[in-house]
């Protein structure tokens, strides 16, 4: 699991858990610093895969852009 992926996960459950709305701070900044948004985990899923399958669809939008 990369750093973008764990920021993903983090948010998306993060806002779920507390019930707060959903954020992609950390998202954004890692993509602003040139984290690679194509990376695979261990499981072969992107970024994007995690955030659409964890209902994260801020950071599915910000990953599509």
């Amino acid at each position: 699991m990369t750093l973008l992926h764990h920021a993903v996960d983090v948010e998306g459950d993060g806002a779920l858990q507390s019930g707060r709305p959903l954020h992609v701070d950390v998202t954004a900044l890692l993509l602003a610093r040139v984290a690679s948004p194509d990376a695979v985990d261990r499981d072969g899923r992107t970024p994007l895969d995690c955030a659409r399958a964890n209902g994260h669809w801020l950071a599915a939008e910000l990953l599509e852009a």
